[in-house]
C-alpha cells in the first residue's frame, strides 16, 4: 500500500497551465476587448436612429452577446495576464477592469441604449489598454 502510494504520487503529478483559450498559447491583447466595445456603441448609435420595433429588438440581443464578449476579453486579460507585480506597479488596475466590467454590463443587457455609455466603455478599456502596453514593453 505505501508503495502504491509513492508511486502514484511521483507518476502522477499535475502540472497546471492556464492561459485564455486553455492552451498556453500566451496570446493577449485588450484589442479584442475594445472592437467588441466599438460594436456594443456602434449599436446603440444604430438603435438610437432607427425607431422599427423589430430593428430594435435585435439591435439590443446583438448589444448584449457583443457586451458579454467585452467582458470575456476583460476577465482574461484581468485573471491570466496581469500578475501581482502588475497590480503593485499599478494599483488603480483591480478597480479599473472592475469598473470597466460593470460599464460592460451597464452597456450590455442591464443598461441602456445610450452611446454615451458605450463610449465610457471604450474609455475604461484606453486605460487598460495603455497600462498593457507599458506592461509588454517593460517584459
Amino acid at each position: 500500500m505505501r508503495f502504491t502510494r509513492m508511486f502514484s504520487a511521483r507518476v502522477l503529478q499535475v502540472l497546471e497551465a492556464t492561459a485564455h483559450c486553455d492552451l498556453p498559447c500566451g496570446v493577449y491583447d485588450p484589442a479584442q476587448a475594445r472592437i467588441e466595445a466599438e460594436s456594443v456603441k456602434a449599436i446603440q448609435e444604430k438603435y438610437q436612429a432607427n425607431e422599427d420595433p423589430v430593428f430594435r429588438t435585435r439591435a439590443i440581443m446583438i448589444k448584449e452577446q457583443r457586451s458579454d464578449l467585452v467582458k470575456h476579453h476583460l476577465w482574461v486579460l484581468w485573471t491570466d495576464y496581469f500578475k501581482p507585480p502588475h497590480f503593485e506597479k499599478y494599483p488603480q488596475l483591480n478597480e479599473l477592469f472592475n469598473k470597466a466590467t460593470k460599464q460592460a454590463g451597464a452597456a450590455g443587457g442591464k443598461g441602456s441604449m445610450d452611446p454615451a455609455e458605450g463610449q465610457k466603455l471604450l474609455d475604461y478599456i484606453a486605460e487598460i489598454d495603455k497600462i498593457f502596453w507599458e506592461t509588454k514593453a517593460a517584459a
